[in-house]
């Protein structure tokens, strides 16, 4: 009874399968080394990242299996449930065995459960993309910040890149101290919190504005919390200008 322990990232997830298909050796359990705790019943086996296995094993998805199987597991992986390395490893075996028809077997819990566990992270980052509000801390770099429950940085990045090409900005992840950091050429992820700075003067009067009109074009009669927490979760409402 083995259990494999990788250093979290996507690349050493791939390098366990990698391992585990060429050792003809099915894992246990797969763990990250940030939650490991020693298991004195078995043999716990530490997988070093190799990034040409991950890149085999990932094209083996895309060529055996799909693009969006590929997807699909990246999603599940962003989620950051633990028990999700064990689903991602058995998805792929199955998808290796049954191949391109895969998601077509709903009918099985585990095709069903990462299809499942894509979509909510997949609706999380569209969800981020509609609620995200810039500030502008300094001249010309702008701010935002959010606390998602999956980790969807990487999903809504190259949006804002694309859209907004010509400006500096930080997307920060306040629950996993993660930036996502834009230079107008290209884009990184970074642990480095961004040093908290005071807007400008020109973003201030925006946001009392902005504040003073939502205010002025509400309608007391009409106020329905029950259904705004319907349609937009208080646990976004830190990051709407309107409801500061």
């Amino acid at each position: 009874m083995v259990n494999y322990i990788f250093d979290g990232t996507f690349d050493g997830l791939m390098t366990v399968i990698y391992v585990s298909y060429y050792n003809r050796q099915i894992p246990n359990d797969i763990l990250s080394e940030n939650s490991y705790q020693r298991n004195f019943f078995g043999d716990d086996v530490y997988i070093s990242t190799d990034i040409d296995k991950s890149n085999k094993v990932q094209d083996a998805i895309k060529n055996k299996i799909s693009q969006e199987a590929l997807k699909n597991i990246f999603y599940v992986y962003l989620s950051e449930l633990e028990s999700s390395y064990m689903l991602i490893y058995k998805y792929v075996r199955l998808g290796f065995k049954i191949g391109k028809k895969i998601d077509n077997y709903l009918q099985n819990d585990i095709v069903h459960n990462v299809i499942k566990l894509s979509q909510r992270v997949n609706h999380e980052s569209y969800k981020m993309i509609e609620l995200i509000r810039f500030k502008e801390i300094k001249k010309g770099l702008f701010y935002a910040k959010i606390h998602p429950d999956y980790n969807v940085l990487p999903l809504i990045v190259p949006h804002f890149a694309a859209r907004f090409q010509n400006q500096y900005f930080v997307i920060h992840d306040v629950k996993r101290n993660l930036s996502a950091v834009y230079d107008k050429k290209s884009w990184i992820i970074t642990d480095i919190s961004p040093e908290k700075t005071l807007i400008t003067k020109e973003e201030e009067d925006y946001e009392n504005f902005w504040k003073i009109y939502y205010k002025n074009i509400s309608i007391d009669e009409r106020k329905n919390l029950r259904l705004q927490k319907q349609y937009m979760p208080k646990k976004y409402w830190d990051i709407l200008i309107e409801k500061q």
